[in-house]
C-alpha cells in the first residue's frame, strides 16, 4: 500500500522520514511564499541520506496569487521567468526548473487570486545532489509582484531507467546576444572527463530568449545554437517555441499568443537532450556550443538581447531493465490544470508512454476503466519506441463515455503487456485521474458563427469549424472558406456518438483579442433546437482562444425514446485495412440489441459478440491477414447489415 511522508519545514532545517520500498517520499520546501521582490527566494532543506533507489523523482512548482495590498507594493503578474535551483552542500548550483508566469490578474476567467497553476519536472537525473542538506532556491525574475510559490519534491521507490553516475554543471547564467562581446565569448570551450563505469553521456540544455534591442531579439526573433563535440557538429537547433497559441494557460490579458524564444507566457521551459556518442568511462571530450552571428542594438528605450542557460552533462550506468515501459500521465481523461484544452474528452482516452528499458517497444498492452464501474476495456498499442523516447498513445474507444451522466468520476489505466510479454516493472504500470464526463448535446443542434474582420491571405476569414466523429475520425459538417464580418447559422442532425467540435483560427488570436481589437470581436455559439439559449463552451472563454479550442460532447438518445427504430440502417468500419482492432459502427439502428458476427473468406464464423451499443470494438489480434466480412444481425427487428474489412497484419 502507497504511503504518503512529509517532510515538512522546520524553521530553516528539515528532518528527514523515510519511506519504506515502493513508497513515495514527499519533500516539501517552500509553501506559498509571497514573491514579493525582486530575487532570490532560499529555503535549506533535509532530502533523504542517498541509500534508496529512487525510480523516479518529480518536482512540482505551484503557482499562485496574492491579493496585492496596495502602495508601496505593484502588482503587475505579467510574464517572468522563475527559476528552482539546488544547491548541495559545498557544492555548485544547478538549476533544476524553469517557467514564465503569464499574463494573470483579476477579471479572468483563470485566474483569480484563488488560481493556481501545477508544473511538474523530472529530475531524477539530479538525483546525486538531491541528498542530505541542501538549499533549494526560487529564483523570481519579476520587476512586479503578486505571485505566490510552492515546491515540493516527490520521491518515487524503485529502480530507474539508469543509475547516474554523476552531474558536470556546464554553462549557467544570463548572457549577453548580438552585442559589442559576442556570446561565444562566455560560452567557450569545456573539457570533461566522464566518471568510470560510464555507459552514455547527455547533454541536457536550457535556454530562453529575453530583451528587445532593435530588432526586438532575442525575445522575438529566431536564432539557432550548434551544438560540438570534440570541435564536431552534432546538432543545430532553433531558439524557438512556434505554438504559443495553443497555451493551456489561456485566456491572458497580454501578449500571450506571440510566439516567442523558446518560451510562452504561462508555461513550462522545455529542455533540449543532445546524446554525446562514445563519451564512456575514463573519457575526457570538449564541448561546446557556437549561436548564430548577429549584431544588433540597443532599442530606443536601451533594451539589448539576452539568453539565459542553463546545461549540464549526465553520466549513466547501462540500463537496469530490458523490457520496460513507464506509464507517465493521463492526458484525457483528466481535470489536471495543463490539459486543459483535452479535456472533458469523450471517445479515446490518452495516455503518455516511455520506454524505461534498453530494448525496442513494438507493442503495448493497455487496460483501462472507469473507477468502480467493473467495466474495462483492452487496447494494443503498434509502433516503434525507442529506448527512453516518449510517446503520447491514443487508447481504443470506450464507449461508456457517451452514456454516463454528469459528474466527477476516477479513471484508472495499466500497462498489462510489453512486446507480448509481462512487463519487467509493474511498479510504473498504474495510474489513476479524476474527471468531469463530457456534455451531452441534443441531436438536433443549431451553430451560429459570426465571423470579425480578420482575414487570410485569400481573403476568407480566418476562422472555420468542423464536427468531427471521434470513432470513426470523419467529418459530419463543417464552416469553411467564411467570409469576414457574416453571421452563419447552421442547422446540424447528429446521430448517437460521440463527437468534438474543432474551432480553428489561422491568425491564432481568436474571434476577439485586445492587441487587434480593429479587427472586431466575433463569437461563436451552439444552441438546442426551439431555444434560443446558448450552450456553455469550456474552450470558448470570451472568443480569446487563440489558435483554436476543441469541444468534446455525446449524443445519446432522448429519454423518451424506448421502442427500436430503424431509418436508413449502415454499418461502417474503420480502419480498413486493420491490423489489431476492427472498429464496428452502427449507423440509423436505433437501440442495437443483436451481434456481430466476424466470417472468413470461406463464409465460416471465426467471431461473434452481442451488441447493444452504436459501437463495438473487434479484437483480432489472433486472426490471419485476409478478407472478413463483418455481419450485425438484429435480434428483434429484420435487420441484416455487412461490411467487408482487410486485416492487413
Amino acid at each position: 500500500m502507497k504511503k504518503l511522508f512529509m517532510i515538512m519545514m522546520l524553521g530553516a532545517l528539515t528532518t528527514a522520514v523515510q519511506a519504506a520500498p515502493g513508497d513515495t517520499t514527499t519533500v516539501q520546501v517552500q509553501n506559498d511564499i509571497w514573491m514579493d521582490h525582486f530575487g532570490n527566494f532560499d529555503s535549506t532543506v533535509k532530502f533523504p541520506d542517498g541509500s534508496t533507489k529512487y525510480r523516479k523523482i518529480l518536482m512540482t512548482f505551484k503557482l499562485g496569487r496574492y491579493a496585492c495590498p496596495g502602495n508601496p507594493q505593484y502588482c503587475g503578474d505579467w510574464d517572468y521567468t522563475v527559476s528552482v535551483f539546488v544547491t548541495p552542500k559545498n557544492g555548485d548550483t544547478y538549476e533544476l526548473g524553469r517557467l514564465i508566469t503569464p499574463y494573470a490578474g483579476d477579471g479572468w476567467p483563470r485566474t483569480s487570486t484563488a488560481w493556481t497553476q501545477r508544473y511538474v519536472y523530472d529530475v531524477t537525473d539530479f538525483y546525486p545532489l538531491l541528498k542530505d542538506s541542501c538549499t533549494v532556491r526560487i529564483r523570481y525574475s519579476g520587476y512586479s509582484w503578486g505571485f505566490t510559490g510552492n515546491v515540493k519534491f516527490d520521491m518515487i521507490e524503485g529502480v530507474p531507467p539508469r543509475d547516474v553516475l554523476g552531474v558536470d554543471e556546464l554553462w549557467t547564467g544570463s548572457f549577453g546576444y548580438g552585442r559589442a562581446t559576442p556570446i561565444d565569448s562566455n560560452i567557450t570551450v569545456l573539457n570533461k572527463t566522464a566518471p568510470s563505469n560510464t555507459v552514455s553521456t547527455d547533454m541536457k540544455f536550457v535556454i530562453t530568449g529575453h530583451g528587445g534591442d532593435i530588432n526586438n531579439c532575442s525575445e522575438f526573433c529566431s536564432k539557432y545554437y550548434q551544438v560540438k563535440l570534440n570541435s564536431t557538429q552534432i546538432a543545430q537547433t532553433d531558439i524557438w517555441r512556434d505554438d504559443c497559441g495553443f497555451n493551456h494557460m489561456y485566456p491572458q490579458n497580454g501578449t500571450w499568443v506571440y510566439d516567442r524564444a523558446n518560451w510562452c507566457p504561462g508555461d513550462k521551459v522545455f529542455e533540449n537532450v543532445y546524446n554525446l556518442a562514445n563519451v564512456t568511462g575514463g573519457n575526457s571530450y570538449d564541448i561546446d556550443i557556437d549561436f548564430e552571428a548577429y549584431t544588433g542594438a540597443p532599442s530606443s528605450s536601451g533594451s539589448q538581447a539576452s539568453y539565459i542557460i542553463a546545461a549540464n552533462s549526465f553520466y549513466y550506468a547501462e540500463f537496469n531493465k530490458s523490457i520496460d515501459a513507464s506509464l507517465d500521465d493521463i492526458i484525457a481523461p483528466s481535470d489536471h490544470e495543463t490539459h486543459f484544452r483535452e479535456n472533458p474528452v469523450t471517445g479515446r482516452p490518452k495516455v503518455t508512454i516511455q520506454n524505461t528499458g534498453g530494448t525496442t517497444i513494438t507493442s503495448v498492452k493497455f487496460r483501462y476503466g472507469v473507477a468502480g464501474s467493473g467495466k474495462t476495456e483492452e487496447f494494443t498499442w503498434l509502433g516503434s519506441l525507442a529506448p527512453l523516447d516518449v510517446a503520447d498513445v491514443e487508447l481504443g474507444v470506450f464507449f461508456d463515455f457517451r452514456t454516463m451522466s454528469a459528474g466527477t468520476y476516477g479513471f484508472d489505466v495499466e500497462i498489462i503487456e510489453v512486446n507480448g510479454q509481462q512487463d519487467e516493472d509493474a511498479t510504473n504500470n498504474k495510474m489513476s485521474s479524476t474527471f468531469e464526463n463530457a456534455p451531452k448535446y441534443p441531436m438536433t443542434i443549431y451553430v451560429e458563427l459570426k465571423t470579425n474582420a480578420s482575414r487570410m491571405s485569400n481573403g476568407m476569414s480566418q476562422t472555420t469549424w468542423k464536427i468531427v466523429d471521434v470513432f470513426n475520425d470523419k467529418t459530419y459538417y463543417e464552416r469553411i472558406n467564411t467570409t469576414p464580418n457574416t453571421t452563419y447559422t447552421d442547422t446540424v442532425e447528429l446521430g448517437v456518438g460521440m463527437y468534438k467540435l474543432v474551432v480553428e483560427d489561422g491568425g491564432c488570436n481568436g474571434l476577439y483579442w485586445w492587441a487587434n481589437a480593429a479587427e472586431g470581436r466575433g463569437s461563436i455559439q451552439i444552441k438546442r433546437k426551439g431555444t434560443q439559449v446558448p450552450i456553455a463552451l469550456k474552450g470558448y472563454l470570451g472568443a480569446d482562444f487563440g489558435c483554436g479550442f476543441t469541444e468534446y460532447f455525446n449524443v445519446d438518445w432522448p429519454a423518451a425514446v424506448s421502442e427500436i427504430e430503424v431509418e436508413t440502417p449502415e454499418l461502417k468500419i474503420h480502419p480498413n485495412p486493420a491490423t489489431s482492432q476492427v472498429n464496428v459502427s452502427l449507423k440509423g439502428v436505433k437501440k442495437p440489441n443483436g451481434k456481430i458476427q466476424l466470417l472468413d473468406v470461406m463464409g465460416r464464423l471465426v467471431k461473434e459478440l452481442s451488441v447493444n451499443s452504436s459501437y463495438t470494438a473487434i479484437n483480432t489480434t489472433q486472426l490471419s491477414s485476409g478478407t472478413y466480412t463483418v455481419v450485425y444481425v438484429d435480434n428483434t427487428n429484420n435487420v441484416k447489415l455487412q461490411q467487408q474489412v482487410v486485416l492487413a497484419k
